[in-house]
């Protein structure tokens, strides 16, 4: 089957076109033929090597971590799916590989794809939605009249989790361009900070929950707009030691994220905030209740541009650029 591949870690140049074998269908799977798949900038750090202590792939390696298509064959156990279900995932994180023809994954991860949306609508919801689902629900517990700060509003994991956000009845803070303003308030922001001009930290008071898609500096000064008991989720790093503990790691690479980690781990303690790392798990009972709310009309994807399977790699490179509205979708079949 023609798929996108990672032989080395390395630059953007280091992902080719190429030929591989069709997935092995174990007997909890589903066997998927690829209709569209979502690009993120997940994508891009798995391919840099970003990632490699806490996700140890195996070479050569297929990219894609968001895919829909349609069920062609089912493993001997499978009871959820059969042959012609429109599909949708994010699958496990050790059986990625959605910049392909078929993808096969447990049927645990996969979930009936929303009837409101296309493929390439569908292909853009796993990853970013069940991270705003496992940052806002599960660990914040974001409830009514509690108020969120969601960085980088605009973005692919912004534009759903303040939808999700406003479902809830929070109220919802972001930051965004200028520029992307209108998009973030048409989505339920009720606060937009202007990040090329003003600082959130000296803006906003007293906040609940903050959810960080940048790190760096804007994470460092996160905890500075919590009320005390208030909690920073981030996903762009750094992990931290429940992370490692989670994934089972050794101790050496336990004591590297402790470091890596102490700066915010401080500066929260001393603020009497919490910080936590999210790197979201696949699950398809989530997907089954997020479906339920685009369907219903609550939530809707917002998808900056379809790209064709041939220009993969430019579909990558446009992610890097960190310009993308929404997401970015290959149109596979």
């Amino acid at each position: 089957m023609k798929a996108f591949i990672v032989d080395r870690y390395g630059r953007a140049d280091s992902v080719r076109a190429g030929e591989m074998p069709e997935p092995e269908l174990r007997e909890d799977d589903v066997l998927v033929q690829v209709h569209a798949a979502g690009v993120n900038a997940l994508d891009n750090k798995i391919r840099s090597g970003e990632f490699k202590l806490i996700l140890p792939f195996r070479l050569p390696l297929i990219l894609g971590n968001d895919v829909a298509g349609v069920v062609v064959r089912v493993g001997s156990r499978v009871r959820r799916f059969k042959a012609g279900d429109e599909v949708y995932a994010r699958p496990h994180h050790n059986r990625i590989g959605a910049f392909a023809e078929f993808i096969a994954m447990n049927e645990a991860d996969v979930a009936l794809k929303p009837k409101a949306l296309t493929m390439e609508e569908a292909a853009s919801i796993p990853l970013v939605g069940l991270t705003a689902w496992q940052a806002l629900i599960e660990r914040a517990g974001l409830k009514k009249g509690q108020k969120v700060l969601i960085h980088a509003g605009s973005g692919g994991v912004g534009t759903f989790a303040i939808q999700l956000a406003k479902h809830v009845g929070a109220t919802v803070a972001t930051t965004a361009s200028a520029a992307n303003a209108d998009l973030v308030r048409r989505l339920g922001a009720d606060i937009v900070i202007d990040y090329k001009k003003d600082d959130f930290a000296r803006t906003l008071r007293d906040f609940d929950v903050v959810l960080d898609t940048q790190g760096g500096e804007v994470l460092e000064k996160s905890p500075q707009v919590l009320r005390p008991g208030g909690k920073v989720i981030g996903i762009a790093g750094p992990p931290d030691p429940d992370f490692a503990n989670d994934i089972g790691s050794n101790r050496l690479v336990g004591l590297v994220m402790r470091f890596l980690s102490r700066r915010i781990r401080k500066e929260a303690r001393r603020r009497h905030v919490s910080y936590s790392f999210l790197f979201m798990r696949a699950d398809g009972d989530q997907l089954r209740e997020i479906g339920a709310l685009i369907d219903s009309g609550i939530i809707r994807p917002v998808v900056d541009r379809v790209f064709p399977f041939e220009a993969t790699k430019e579909a990558l490179a446009y992610v890097e650029t960190g310009r993308a509205k929404g997401k970015v979708v290959i149109r596979v079949r």
